[in-house]
């Protein structure tokens, strides 16, 4: 062991037994039964880094069934979902630990899930990681903590770059998802990604497509919720796995026709990004609803997309398009339902506000701009904002100064009307009762009515209400008069 070596062990030991005092008496279990127990990859790398949390991975010889013993008289909870792959999990107070079998594990070209052998030694095991930063391990059951790093891993941290323990051919045949992961912790952790590395990248990125849509789903949440999306974004555009996972993104890149010039929507959208994550404080901090609606809000333009005579260019009806093609592709990446509404109605809604000029809002304006973006209002109001994005700063200012008004209206309102529980002024058993009618479509389209109202007019009071009711009523069944 090196000086430089010796040097790193002692602070990712300091680190570790600072932060994650736990792992010393899960190895001393380890130990009790004969079976060694090591600290490995992100956590090693996060310990040297002097940001080690609270869920760790190990690596062992023992095999998961004497894992699964061992976790069970240590941890409070176990749960056992990756044993199949030899990883058991558990517990304890508020430290999460998943004990992996030393394995190698590769997969064949037309499989989704790969091959897992069992192996005797560490090396063996981190030289299947992804790479040299998350190849090193902190062995914890000799008498003194051994720092293991066979694949120079210390170098390349302190070099901030990002290789593989193996060729990367190697490593991305074995994994695919891990050319998607080098876009994530570029993003993570502000890393460059060897030349050698990119560039098998580029040539391999169509072997992406074996992975399942759930992995590159996580993969990309993650690279997403970064504090530097766009170089992730940036990379996964370059070396072609967008053009297989995120299609839409890299086709934001239009041509610019000489005589009809337009700015770079792909930049526009990395920007609108950036733009509300910086505005997320209003949302509670991260929020993957509003990073994934900032992304893909313009992604409709490419298909709406059409040269004006005399100079320009329109998109119109690109809101619509574009909330159809982020619901179609979220829900190709399995993303949860809740979470593809959402994200489909900021995409539909993020132009409402252009729509009004330059804040002629009548209170119907408002009331229609509440009740559609319903609980989304915030995440509403941060897209708008991060989406005026402009090189004229007097027209930023006023766009900003404008869309300020908006919400003092919208405040305003709602504390005089209650626009957040905005319904008709009176219910369905109200209808039913007044018009004498049972149960049917026709008390939907009352209410319907009777809500259009109350946008329009604002809070109507029942006795009106009932009288508009009994107008419509003898319009629509004028036997009933």
């Amino acid at each position: 062991m090196t000086s430089a070596l010796g040097a790193a062990g002692e602070i990712a030991i300091a680190s570790l037994i600072k932060r994650a005092p736990l792992a010393s008496s899960l190895a001393q279990s380890f130990a009790a039964k004969g079976f060694r127990l090591a600290l490995v990859g992100g956590p090693v790398r996060d310990a040297l880094l002097g940001r080690l949390g609270n869920d760790l991975d190990f690596t062992t010889n023992a095999k998961p069934e004497d894992s699964k013993k061992i976790l069970r008289s240590w941890a409070e909870h176990i749960w056992e979902t990756g044993i199949e792959f030899g990883t058991v999990a558990g517990k304890r107070g508020d430290t999460t630990v998943e004990v992996t079998t030393y394995r190698t594990e590769s997969y064949d070209p037309e499989s989704r899930k790969p091959d897992v052998v069992y192996g005797e030694y560490i090396v063996g095991d981190l030289s299947r990681r992804d790479f040299t930063v998350n190849a090193m391990a902190l062995e914890l059951t000799t008498k003194v903590p051994e720092f293991i790093d066979p694949f120079n891993g210390l170098a390349d941290l302190s070099k901030k770059i990002l290789r593989t323990p193996t060729k990367p051919e190697n490593s991305f045949s074995d994994d695919p998802l891990r050319m998607m992961r080098a876009a994530r912790f570029a993003s993570q952790l502000d890393f460059e990604i060897a030349p050698e590395v990119l560039q098998a990248i580029k040539d391999m990125a169509g072997r992406i497509s074996i992975i399942s849509a759930e992995r590159i789903r996580d993969e990309f949440s993650k690279m997403l919720m970064s504090e530097r999306p766009r170089v992730g974004i940036s990379i996964l555009v370059e070396t072609g796995l967008a053009d297989i996972v995120l299609p839409e993104i890299p086709k934001l890149k239009l041509e610019i026709d000489e005589h009809h010039h337009h700015k770079d929507v792909y930049e526009h959208s990395i920007t609108v990004l950036e733009q509300a994550i910086a505005l997320e404080d209003r949302l509670g901090g991260p929020n993957l609803i509003i990073r994934l609606a900032a992304l893909l809000h313009d992604i409709g333009k490419p298909k709406t997309r059409a040269l004006i005579a005399g100079g320009g260019v329109s998109f119109h009806h690109h809101e619509i398009v574009g909330a159809r093609l982020a619901k179609s592709r979220l829900k190709s990446l399995r993303f949860d339902g809740q979470t593809i509404e959402q994200v489909e109605t900021l995409v539909a809604l993020h132009l409402r506000f252009h729509g009004y000029g330059d804040g002629e809002w009548t209170d119907s304006a408002v009331r229609r701009y509440v009740r559609d973006a319903g609980d989304l209002l915030v995440h509403l109001h941060v897209l708008t904002r991060a989406d005026c994005t402009t090189r004229n700063l007097k027209k930023a200012e006023r766009l900003a100064k404008v869309y300020q008004s908006l919400e003092e209206r919208i405040s305003k309102l709602m504390e005089e009307e209650e626009l957040s529980k905005i319904r008709p002024d009176l219910d369905g058993a109200q209808v039913m009762k007044l018009l004498a009618i049972k149960p049917s479509a026709t008390v939907g389209r009352a209410l319907d009515y009777l809500l259009e109202l109350r946008l329009e007019k604002g809070p109507l009071g029942q006795e009106r209400a009932t009288e508009e009711l009994l107008d419509w009523w003898s319009k629509e069944n004028p036997a009933a008069k």
